[in-house]
């Protein structure tokens, strides 16, 4: 029966190269490549005869300490004193450990860090606790100027639809007085007036854009502010 490889001790073969290096106290610099070659077949012919997966990552590092054994057991030319010494062959193997330790190490440290998050409950939406006590109050309670004008909109295409009247007498509509009437409007309702019927009563656009005008006048000096309970739901007005 095949079973997947996962080593206890080992996760792959720098584990299992540091723990030989470990094992044998020899320094990391100057690694008996013959003898951690030899003791290294030997831990992958053990795992061959309990028929365990070797992973391919282990026989790459085994092939590569050959290969460095190989070359340290050629016999060295003579050559002139003054000739470039050449190379250690382990020299890669070294640094490639050296790198892997490091690695090892920023992770065990990632990993303290994580643990010790662990012990602590962040409250849901800290960053925003007790945010509104502070802020500055919003007139529009969440909407904007652009929801108004969408709204404002509709009120324009319904009155378009409606059959226009003559105007006999023009008569003279000024911000100053929708201002006192929605003041007042709004003091005699506790519960909010809904911006559809503010444009009930009115048959031209000029009363029209004037209203909207002073409503948002209320706004602006926090007079007055609006709110939505739901995305394209009704918006009702309130006194601040």
């Amino acid at each position: 029966m095949s079973i997947e490889l996962h080593l206890q001790t080992f996760e792959g073969p720098f584990d299992l190269l540091l723990h030989l290096i470990d094992k044998n106290q020899v320094d990391i610099y100057d690694i008996p490549i013959a003898e951690i070659t030899r003791q290294y077949l030997e831990y992958l012919a053990a795992m061959e005869e309990l028929d365990l997966e070797i992973a391919s990552s282990f026989l790459v590092m085994a092939a590569t300490l050959l290969s460095i054994k190989a070359k340290m057991l050629l016999p060295q030319d003579e050559q002139a004193e003054d000739a470039p010494e050449e190379a250690d062959a382990r020299e890669e193997l070294v640094l490639d450990l050296l790198d892997y330790l490091r690695i090892q190490e920023a992770a065990a440290l990632l990993s303290n860090y994580a643990a010790a998050e662990a012990d602590y409950y962040k409250r849901p939406n800290a960053e925003n606790l007790y945010l509104e006590l502070f802020a500055a109050a919003n007139p529009l309670d969440g909407k904007t100027l652009a929801d108004l004008t969408d709204a404002f909109a509709c009120i324009l295409k319904k009155l378009e639809d409606k059959p226009q009247l003559l105007e006999v007498a023009k008569s003279r509509v000024t911000v100053k007085d929708k201002l006192a009437e929605l003041r007042f409007l709004l003091r005699k309702s506790k519960n909010g007036l809904l911006f559809d019927d503010l444009f009930i009563n009115i048959q031209s656009k000029i009363e029209m854009v004037v209203v909207f005008l002073a409503l948002l006048e209320l706004i602006r000096s926090h007079e007055a502010r609006a709110r939505q309970e739901s995305s394209f739901g009704k918006i009702y007005i309130f006194t601040a």
